[in-house]
């Protein structure tokens, strides 16, 4: 796996491209100089956290033949103070499935996403409790 990243103005915002050459902007918080031109590095770590889970659900779903009509996830997360880092302490991600879907299926694609599969989480799993709710809509 390779990235690249390009810085885009003379402070933090960056231009990063993987291998579907894609561009994600990310910038720093206007208090230390960025502009608000992209995400911040910590919320790309959770947007990757959202976006792995739901990559697993989906297929775990698809290959019990249940319809998602919609999905939405929201991610919170808190930080604290590690030595010199604000590593995440807690991340709850609630996770908002659309579509005539078994209860128990979503419950366990979701179990298995955040405690087996899912990469993004078995990192974060480190410094963080993560915790999870659902409900279908």
């Amino acid at each position: 796996m390779e990235i690249n990243l390009t810085r885009v103005d003379q402070d933090y915002h960056f231009e990063a491209r993987g291998a579907a050459n894609v561009a994600i902007n990310i910038d720093a918080n206007p208090e230390i100089g960025g502009h608000n031109e992209g995400a911040r590095p910590m919320e790309l770590m959770l947007m990757g956290l959202g976006g792995c889970s739901a990559i697993d659900i989906i297929s775990i779903l698809k290959k019990q033949r249940q319809p998602i009509e919609s999905f939405d996830i929201n991610v919170k997360a808190e930080r604290q103070k590690v030595e010199e880092f604000n590593l995440f302490s807690t991340i709850h991600v609630h996770f908002k499935i659309g579509g005539q879907l078994d209860e128990d299926k979503v419950r366990r694609a979701i179990e298995l996403s955040l405690e087996k599969y899912c990469s993004v989480a078995a990192i974060l799993y480190k410094t963080a409790t993560i915790t999870h709710s659902f409900e279908i809509v």
